[in-house]
């Protein structure tokens, strides 16, 4: 190989880019739209649940119970009814998510120091919401019972206070989604777009007839693989800056990492997908069926499968060992313990040696199958 012919194949295609400036605008707005568009509506909160009470002890007691689902940010009370029909009635409408209701003993149970139970009527439709929603109720009645306890309400001798636990959350001590979802989104957007953007490259050349012009030159085929995807690393590496711009002024994700560390992660992940995106362009040389085995190779498997959404470690051995061989799985990582944890190269190793591969393998292949193609 020769860096004077990688050059000049390299000009060739930034020629092609420049001169389709809507195709350029578009590759470097996609990123923006779609952090802006999936930033804001994939949140893993639950927050203002839609509540109803129905409070059948009327009382002092009861009143300061519900007076705590006022008072939290996770509760929205939608009103106070009479029945358990009405409740049943706006949960079958999904109006609301919770209902609550308050016994008619419950404070008598309360002041004589025995068990008084409330009954919480949820929602399961929707099983991650409603695990949530659950949690959150659990929380506050507990916490409600323990300072019933600690004050030693009722009669006979006051029960002992329990441990008292406390909590401190590292990383991400709001619990933010937004927090989790913009790190690994950059991940999943950069491996869509430079797959995209290179699937078309050589399919076109031969769709177009400047294939037989290329055959006709010294040009080899790694040097072709390799000044075709340096023009859109390029692309890739402006696209990469505005994701992270975005992220980290718009959405005001914490950077506690080394950014260094974080460029030279973006460089072979973008480096590895480009060469994808070629290898599919010259295995096919259909723009169409490139473009359709871009879309199915690049965004379900780093949606699905790089552990962006779902935890790895909750999904099924099978599939586990297949996420292996998602590079969004390690790039996603990557960006989430350097963005949140602020770690170096000693703890992120195995997910570079895993990228490196991946980029190593993904060029020998577009190269040699370039070379078939040119045969």
């Amino acid at each position: 190989m020769t860096f004077r012919r990688t050059w000049a194949t390299m000009r060739k295609e930034i020629k092609h880019i420049v001169r389709d400036p809507r195709s350029l605008v578009l590759a470097l707005a996609q990123p923006f739209l779609m952090l802006l568009l999936f930033g804001y509506a994939l949140s893993l909160d639950v927050d203002r649940i839609p509540t109803l009470i129905y409070d059948a002890d009327g009382t002092s007691r009861s009143r300061d119970l519900t007076q705590r689902f006022l008072a939290s940010r996770f509760f929205e009370i939608r009103g106070h009814v009479n029945s358990y029909d009405a409740i049943e009635r706006e949960i079958d409408r999904g109006s609301v998510l919770i209902g609550l209701v308050v016994p008619q003993d419950y404070s008598r149970r309360v002041d004589a120091g025995t068990d008084a139970q409330v009954q919480i009527l949820l929602d399961g439709s929707d099983a991650n919401t409603a695990t949530i929603a659950l949690s959150y109720v659990s929380s506050l009645i507990q916490n409600y019972s323990l300072e019933l306890r600690s004050e030693g309400r009722g009669s006979g001798t006051r029960p002992a206070p329990p441990i008292d636990a406390r909590l401190r959350v590292w990383y991400n001590s709001t619990m933010e989604s937004k927090n989790q979802v913009v790190p690994g989104l950059i991940a999943v957007i950069m491996m869509i777009i430079a797959v995209l953007l290179t699937s078309l490259t050589i399919a076109r050349e031969w769709e177009t007839g400047a294939m037989e012009q290329l055959l006709s030159t010294p040009l080899r085929p790694a040097e072709m693989v390799l000044g075709k995807m340096m023009a859109y690393l390029l692309v890739g590496v402006m696209d990469v800056a505005i994701a992270m711009a975005v992220g980290i002024f718009v959405f005001d994700v914490p950077f506690r990492g080394n950014l260094l560390l974080l460029a030279g992660a973006s460089l072979i992940f973008l480096f590895g997908a480009l060469c994808w995106g070629i290898f599919l362009s010259a295995a096919t040389r259909s723009q169409v069926m490139a473009y359709q085995l871009g879309i199915v190779t690049s965004f379900m498997p780093s949606m699905v499968l790089s552990g962006f959404v779902w935890a790895i470690d909750n999904m099924p051995e099978v599939i586990q060992w297949i996420t292996r061989i998602v590079p969004a799985r390690y790039m996603v990582t990557i960006l989430k313990v350097i963005f949140l944890k602020g770690v170096g190269l000693e703890a992120l190793w195995v997910e570079f040696l895993c990228l490196l591969a991946f980029a190593t393998l993904v060029f020998l292949g577009a190269a040699y199958k370039l070379r078939q193609k040119l045969g």
